[in-house]
């Protein structure tokens, strides 16, 4: 029986949801750093709602995740997901007053607590609706996107495995099944002698 391959986004698609967001508002900005690191970084979302300020190193262009089973792995910190995540800092969370049990989270609610998953999920629900993609989309197909993009790009395996923090090397090998889906539809679409 054949695995059901998740649903995956274009990079288009991506910039196209982060671009819908009303960055005149704080929940705008934080959702921004928040997108952009569930993305660029290849997170599950409860390794983002987990997510400390001391996890985040700016300076070693990493970030430092908790994933399944406790399981520490670093990840590394793109440039421009840095810079959303300072101006989220600086802008918008400095102004929330953090719960006790809230203070090192990195991305809070308004009332000053961690963000629930729930909420992340809708978050993207309304960007889904507003873009006006018909796919079925969750937090998750972030992470499934960022996995796709980077080994249709040509990233080794074990790279992409480290990054996700798969025990298993053969859970990581469906985004080269992926991969493969990518390469027939090109030829099947552009060969003269499909």
């Amino acid at each position: 029986m054949a695995q059901k391959l998740p649903e995956v986004l274009s990079v288009e698609e991506i910039d196209m949801m982060i671009a819908l967001l009303d960055l005149s508002k704080p929940e705008g900005q934080r959702n921004k750093a928040m997108l952009e690191t569930l993305y660029c970084c290849g997170l599950r979302v409860s390794e983002l709602v987990g997510l400390k300020i001391s996890d985040v190193s700016f300076e070693e262009e990493y970030v430092r995740v908790i994933g399944k089973g406790n399981k520490q792995r670093i990840v590394p910190l793109g440039e421009s997901t840095a810079k959303f995540i300072r101006i989220y800092l600086n802008e918008v969370r400095c102004h929330i007053s953090a719960k006790k049990t809230a203070e090192d989270i990195l991305f809070l609610n308004k009332n000053g607590n961690k963000m629930s998953r729930v909420m992340v999920f809708l978050i993207i629900q309304q960007l889904k609706e507003k873009a006006g993609l018909h796919k079925k989309i969750s937090p998750h197909t972030f992470r499934h996107s960022f996995a796709t993009h980077l080994v249709e790009g040509g990233a080794d395996l074990r790279a992409v495995q480290e990054m996700l923090g798969h025990e298993s090397i053969t859970t990581t090998e469906i985004y080269t099944h992926l991969n493969r889906e990518y390469l027939r539809d090109a030829i099947l679409r552009f060969h003269p002698r499909k």
